[in-house]
């Protein structure tokens, strides 16, 4: 009895072994616009970290930086037709222009979400779910997650001045993301929006190129935008998020277990930007005023709250969201 009970572990044990050596193995490329320092690259690389680890190495995440692979749109294009893996850069307003699904649109309207908690009970509901799926099937890119980017303020150059309110802004050449929901952000501010590449804003503003720019706080250090641009208007217009992605068909090929890995992953390093996020937009504001001599203003936020709804008030934005959407999600 012992004989069979011994030859039946080995032969379970050599099972076990057979069956790991056979685990599939993934290199990943996970891809991103931002700086080596941005809290968007540091959640990637514990991303990296822990799935590397949770699958014992059988998941191999690399992590590129600073637009090495491509801007944003040319990131999100690759991943459609599967010649990259990952990409932390997409976000709702990608998804309605490259995916034609204009209804993403309203999740990054100015404005549009009440605080950071408002913004995950709709990222979460059935509503934004099913779109994720619709999209999935349609164009190929598979949401997998939802990370905090950071609260979105202006930061304007010397020659424009102090602005508190709307009309402050008119005539001011707002860079914006090159897609229609962010440069309809800029009309709903008051601002005349200017499409260009993350990459480019940098001499932009130093150039003159434009009059300033929009981004989280700790972008704006992270990006070195402090050195060419003199206020931090706090307007507060928008909860920024980004959506970690996966080519949708690289996702169906996976294990189960190995979706579990990436997707535990993923919550980790959502933890841990969005917490990196949050601590740096308390510090930075010192940090500016302090180090780079720049001038915080605290505009009048209820002026720039009625503009951007009296913008998107516009018949345009029913057809493009569904009636009344933007108010809806604003009441969720």
């Amino acid at each position: 009895m012992k004989r069979y009970l011994l030859v039946f572990a080995v032969l379970v044990l050599w099972g076990v072994l057979v069956l790991g050596e056979n685990q599939p193995e993934y290199v990943i490329r996970f891809s991103t616009v931002a700086a080596p320092t941005q809290p968007q690259v540091l959640a990637m690389q514990k991303f990296a970290e822990i799935v590397g680890e949770l699958s014992g190495g059988r998941i191999k995440v690399e992590v590129y930086h600073s637009g090495q692979l491509g801007d944003q749109k040319t990131q999100l294009l690759a991943i459609m037709r599967g010649d990259l893996e990952m990409t932390s850069d997409a976000a709702p307003s990608w998804f309605a222009d490259l995916a034609a699904m204009p209804e993403f649109g309203v999740f990054e309207a100015a404005y549009v979400f009440r605080d950071l908690d408002h913004l995950y009970r709709v990222m979460t509901s059935k509503v934004a779910q099913d779109l994720f799926e619709k999209m999935a099937k349609k164009v190929g890119i598979r949401v997998l997650d939802v990370w905090y980017l950071g609260t979105r303020e202006l930061n304007l150059t010397a020659k424009v001045g102090p602005v508190y309110k709307p009309e402050d802004l008119k005539g001011v050449k707002l860079r914006m993301p090159n897609n229609k929901t962010f440069l309809d952000i800029g009309r709903a501010l008051g601002a005349t929006p200017t499409p260009m590449g993350f990459g480019e804003v940098y001499l932009a503003l130093k150039t003159g190129t434009v009059d300033g720019q929009d981004n989280p706080l700790p972008t704006d250090l992270a990006a070195k935008f402090v050195e060419v641009t003199k206020y931090i208007v706090l307007t507060d217009h928008q909860i920024g998020m980004i959506c970690p992605v996966i080519n949708e068909k690289l996702w169906q090929s996976m294990p189960e277990e190995y979706k579990v890995y990436i997707k535990k992953a993923l919550q980790v390093a959502r933890y841990y930007m969005n917490w990196t996020v949050l601590e740096q937009e308390a510090k930075l504001l010192k940090v500016f005023r302090e180090e780079y001599n720049m001038e915080i203003i605290v505009p009048d936020k209820e002026a720039f709250i009625e503009h951007a709804r009296q913008y998107y008030s516009q018949p345009e934005f029913d057809k493009l969201w569904g009636e009344g959407m933007y108010e809806k999600i604003q009441n969720m």
